[in-house]
């Protein structure tokens, strides 16, 4: 899995994710292992605030881009949000819960690709 090989809307959430400082960038193909989903993207924010805003981001790019938001939950302050768009489920966790649910130990069958975090000061293209 490249990232040039990635439909669309899964480089969308990625860019809206990293515009965001996101750490942490993962994506698992869950294609073929009887998940109710094919991908998760998983991503780590430092501070509840940054969850919040790096889901946002991630929302309103992929409805932009004509994707329907079927669920969401996680209320504000939380320490991990949850985007439903169907084919796509995004998790954005802080460091604290991503290591309690673990998914990637969870769903470890699945395809794995991980992004490299942005550099400091870096600005996104």
């Amino acid at each position: 899995m490249t990232t040039d090989s990635l439909r669309s809307e899964l480089r969308l959430a990625i860019k809206a994710a990293q515009d965001k400082q996101a750490a942490a960038v993962t994506l698992l193909d869950l294609a073929g292992l009887g998940a109710f989903t094919e991908h998760f993207l998983l991503c780590t924010g430092f501070s509840a605030r940054q969850v919040e805003a790096i889901s946002d981001s991630i929302a309103t790019a992929l409805t932009n881009h004509g994707l329907r938001l079927a669920h969401r939950e996680g209320a504000s302050g939380a320490e991990w949000m949850l985007l439903d768009f169907g084919r796509l489920v995004v998790h954005v966790f802080t460091e604290r819960a991503r290591l309690f649910y673990d998914l990637e130990r969870l769903w470890r069958a699945a395809r794995r690709k991980d992004f490299p975090d942005p550099a400091p000061g870096a600005a996104s293209a």
